[in-house]
């Protein structure tokens, strides 16, 4: 009798699975178990072509990464500052309240707000994910003092940090089981400190 053939899997598939499974809870609330069921693959299979957990996590932070900059971007493309920034909010607010689809919240947040020694590098990358946000905004900041949209000697930094800081509370707030009405509330809060 022949063994036979490994069983077919699809890459792609099987890590948005896992990334479903951190985004809900954390790098360290999620076990291997957790990731097995999900996925549909066992340890080995797992480990062969993921890497160890950590690696996993990496790969569907990537993932997530990659997908949330795409909306990321695209919404501060509008050509009015004001108007980047509420389709940037009000989307967060949408996104993060969904729960159907996919998780509430935001996976970075989520998977970097605890952990133990052993969680530092997923900490790690969850940081360097929401820095790069963070820049994406700065940049859009100083756009806006160029165009005229912001006061000369505008701080943009802090005015980054400070959008950045909205969305990631919007997504513990989300993942906490605040609705998505109430979030919309507060990014229309957070606009008013915008020239309208």
């Amino acid at each position: 009798m022949t063994a036979g053939r490994p069983r077919q899997f699809d890459y792609d598939e099987a890590l948005d699975k896992a990334m479903h499974v951190f985004w809900q809870k954390g790098f360290e609330g999620t076990s291997m178990p957790d990731l097995t069921d999900a996925m549909g693959m066992n340890r080995p299979s797992i480990y062969s072509s993921f890497g160890n957990k950590e690696e996993l996590y990496r790969k569907a932070l990537e993932r997530y990464s990659e997908r949330s900059f795409a909306i990321f971007k695209d919404k501060l493309s509008a050509p009015k500052l004001r108007d980047a920034i509420e389709g940037l909010l009000c989307g967060a607010a949408q996104q993060f309240s969904c729960g159907e689809k996919m998780p509430k919240g935001c996976m970075a947040v989520q998977g970097g707000l605890v952990g133990s020694d052993d969680a530092d590098g997923a900490c790690e990358q969850n940081t360097a994910q929401r820095e790069a946000m963070m820049k994406l905004l700065q940049d859009r900041c100083k756009q806006g003092v160029s165009d005229g949209e912001l006061p000369p000697g505008t701080d943009t930094k802090a005015m980054a940090r400070y959008i950045s800081t909205i969305i990631n509370g919007m997504a513990v707030q989300s993942a906490g089981g605040v609705p998505g009405k109430e979030l919309k509330a507060v990014a229309q809060m957070a606009l008013s400190i915008f020239p309208a």
